[in-house]
């Protein structure tokens, strides 16, 4: 069967490794290999998070910001350049299982990000754009201003865009509206949000009637432990879709037949796992978390769905997504 992940991350995070977080770093035969263990056959795949267009001292203070040791002056470029050399260049037989998707910071140096996504268009191919507003600090609502260029150019190319998602009232740069406001305002760009939307079961039911948006389950069994925790970083009990978080099994099964053809199967292999250091949890307003999963765990929900079940989340909603449906 035909399993794709589509949320993975490969390269090395400053901000973790140098705060003391976790995980920091992951490479693409590592990825294969563990996903390919839990029978998945295809990888999207983008770059971490932070880029080195900010500063590192502040990174190594766990701070985001811009300064003049930074080592690029515009955001992902270095980052997007080498994910596609260890997919097209240092393997290109594991790379032939990827889909590898660049990053874009939503509000600094948008048209330089542009100029630079052109220029690494002209020469790799990559089927999308990914987006991971909380970290950088950089709100998602600038896509309707400053950043309209990054939007016009996914558009221009027929690219769809993954986004980071939050509900906690202290992220202001990626809240689960916010994003749905960029998606109505693009109905041309095919837009996925995230993480089940945090549970948020409005969310979700927006997701459900927009034409032009998708939902993600990455992380879903670390996010299923917040909600049977009742944690402020996934929807409050109110707010939240209604099921039985104790079981991530139940909850995937649920998800997706209350959404059956919005619903895409993904891991964030390798936030799977999740230790906030110190000041991420001060940043995020709570506690600190440590939270650990295996590749293996986070896809044994998937596993236990029935095979119609699992080729449409992980396969046939997947390609519609990424625009690939007429392809073989």
């Amino acid at each position: 069967m035909n399993r794709i992940d589509v949320h993975t991350h490969v390269g090395v995070d400053l901000l973790f490794y140098f705060g003391g977080g976790y995980p920091y770093a992951l490479d693409l035969p590592n990825l294969i290999l563990e996903g390919s263990r839990s029978g998945l056959s295809r990888w999207v795949v983008f770059p971490m998070v932070t880029h080195t267009a900010l500063s590192l001292r502040g990174l190594r203070g766990g701070l985001i910001k811009e300064g003049d040791d930074a080592l690029e002056k515009v955001p992902y470029a270095w980052e997007n350049r080498r994910l596609m050399q260890e997919i097209y260049d240092l393997f290109p037989e594991l790379g032939r299982q990827t889909l590898p998707f660049a990053m874009i910071d939503p509000s600094r140096a948008p048209q330089e990000q542009v100029k630079e996504l052109q220029k690494l268009r002209g020469s790799h191919l990559f089927y999308g754009l990914k987006i991971q507003a909380t970290i950088l600090q950089s709100p998602i609502r600038a896509l309707l201003d400053v950043g309209k260029c990054l939007l016009d150019f996914a558009e221009d190319h027929d690219l769809p865009v993954l986004i980071h998602t939050s509900i906690h009232p202290a992220d202001t740069w990626s809240q689960v509206a916010d994003i749905l406001e960029v998606a109505r305002a693009r109905p041309g760009i095919r837009f996925c949000l995230a993480h089940s939307c945090r549970f948020d079961l409005q969310g979700l039911n927006e997701v459900a009637r927009l034409s032009n948006t998708w939902f993600d389950c990455s992380a879903h069994v670390i996010a299923c432990r917040l909600a049977a925790e009742n944690h402020p970083a996934v929807a409050a009990e109110k707010d939240r879709f209604p099921s039985d978080y104790t079981n991530p099994a139940k909850v995937l099964s649920d998800l997706a037949a209350a959404y059956p053809d919005k619903l895409l199967w993904g891991s964030d292999a390798p936030f799977h796992s999740y230790v906030a250091t110190e000041t991420e949890a001060a940043s995020a307003g709570g506690r600190r978390m440590r939270l650990t999963c295996s590749y293996q765990e986070e896809a044994a929900p998937l596993l236990t769905q029935s095979p119609e079940v699992q080729n449409r989340i992980s396969f046939q909603n997947t390609l519609r997504f990424l625009g690939l449906e007429k392809t073989s």
